[in-house]
């Protein structure tokens, strides 16, 4: 396992982490044993970063329980306070107190640590955010307290969908310790600014949908289907599914001996960058996450295979808008 360090607090975490969305049956329904088994299935291969949230169904309860099984270190927990009334503010802001009641914030971190079963979760961050709620930082205020409680140890906030200029002037303030965000071939822009200004100034970069949400796998056919509480059963359908096969189609002569599978091509292009600290992908599927871990077992991408990746095939859309209004 390859590590790197998380800025504000000294801890080595794996460059790889665990995604634990899955854990909470967005990607179709596991047996709960199964799903325990993949959190120590990837602890023992060396992930010790798993990223789970309160909006996560039972993922947090699963991770819980699999931590009271683990005989070794414990791994590094970050969880997220859940937005309430999400589906209406994904897109656009809207009052914070009606995304984060006062109160909300410490009520979640305390339902976190009881089902984790950990007496201080290493990184609480916020599920969404919008720079017009710094004026009103209440929220901000609970987190400090918490932290200066023992309860957490840093703070950080996950971005939402593509809005990587919305984390812009938190990350210059010093306030927060680390930013989630989404960043993929299809989507480099957090590249541009985001990433250069969290190096910059010691927060930690940790990037999200490095798949984009398994698309860029290469597992969609034209006739793939999904169960109904499949999270994927909308996602992919804003656009022609010929067009989305068609973009990930091209992507192929970048394999070769060391890059075998597009998942591994996806990951080597997120991690080039030294400056993301870690990148989440979903291992609540044993094979799927040894398949993902062998990449960095080999050498990294080329600057020139990097640099035609980002430039040749961003595809900048927002599948999110239309599947969350």
């Amino acid at each position: 396992m390859k590590n790197s360090i998380f800025p504000s607090t000294g801890d080595s975490i794996s460059r790889l982490g665990f995604g634990a969305m899955g854990l909470g049956g967005a990607f179709g329904s596991y047996n709960e044993n199964e799903l325990i088994s993949s959190v120590l299935h990837s602890l023992d291969k060396g992930v010790n970063l798993i990223d789970t949230a309160r909006g996560y169904g039972a993922s947090e309860d699963i991770v819980g329980k699999a931590l009271k099984q683990w005989k070794g270190d414990r791994p590094f927990i970050a969880s997220k306070i859940r937005p309430r009334g999400a589906g209406s503010t994904w897109g656009m802001p809207a009052p914070v107190e009606a995304c984060f009641p006062k109160g909300c914030v410490t009520s979640d971190i305390d339902e976190s640590l009881q089902l984790l079963g950990v007496e201080s979760i290493d990184l609480m961050q916020m599920h969404q955010y919008w720079p017009c709620w710094e004026k009103t930082d209440y929220w901000m205020e609970e987190l400090l307290r918490a932290k200066e409680a023992g309860k957490i140890r840093a703070i950080g906030i996950s971005i939402n969908d593509h809005r990587h200029d919305t984390a812009l002037t938190l990350v210059q303030s010093g306030a927060i310790d680390s930013v989630q965000t989404i960043l993929n071939i299809f989507d480099p822009l957090a590249l541009d600014c985001l990433l250069p200004l969290c190096e910059q100034h010691g927060v930690a970069f940790i990037a999200r949908c490095v798949l984009d949400e398994g698309g860029l796998t290469g597992f969609l056919t034209e006739s793939t289907t999904f169960a109904e509480n499949d999270f994927r059963k909308t996602f992919f359908e804003n656009v022609p599914r010929s067009q989305y096969i068609e973009k990930v189609n091209r992507l192929l002569p970048y394999l070769d001996e060391e890059t075998r599978t597009l998942a591994q091509l996806a990951i080597k292009f997120v991690l080039h960058s030294p400056a993301v600290t870690s990148a989440l992908v979903s291992m609540h599927i044993p094979a799927h996450a040894d398949d993902n871990l062998q990449v960095l077992q080999t050498s990294p991408l080329s600057d020139e295979v990097f640099h035609a990746l980002r430039t040749k095939h961003r595809w900048i859309r927002n599948f999110y808008d239309t599947k969350y209004w």
